[in-house]
């Protein structure tokens, strides 16, 4: 169910960053990218642990991205950005605060996960200039 919808995510176009292809721009897009499969990968197989450790480490780099701080971005990615670190964050809490089975937890999140998943492919067309292929179905 939520893995079906993970895994068949196509790249969401948004603005172009203004430092794409600067290497810190490349840099923290291909971390997100690594990220990004990551949490696909957790939430395909119902890993509600590994769905949280890929949160953590993405929430980060969206953070930095949404403030425009530390990467030179658009108005409208860091946006896009700061909306994926709520989603990200949002579904993190969640799962920290869990009381049923892991999988009525990841069932539960499914819409917010699949809109995080879209807004980080997203960032990611914005940052790398094509967004990257979804990670292939196991």
């Amino acid at each position: 169910m939520v893995a079906g919808s993970v895994l068949s995510l196509t790249g969401v176009g948004v603005a172009v960053a203004d430092g794409r292809g600067s290497s810190s721009t490349v840099a923290v897009g291909e971390q997100l990218v690594q990220a990004r499969d990551q949490l696909a990968g957790a939430v395909q197989v119902g890993d509600a642990p590994g769905v949280q450790r890929a949160l953590d480490r993405m929430s980060p780099m969206l953070g930095d991205l949404a403030t425009g701080e530390k990467y030179t971005v658009q108005a409208d990615t860091r946006a896009v950005a700061s909306s994926a670190k709520a989603d990200a964050d949002d579904a993190n809490q969640v799962l920290t605060a869990k009381q049923a089975p892991a999988p009525s937890v990841l069932a539960a999140l499914q819409d917010l996960l699949q809109a995080l998943l879209e807004k980080v492919n997203a960032l990611l067309s914005a940052l790398l200039g094509t967004p990257p292929a979804a990670p292939p179905a196991a």
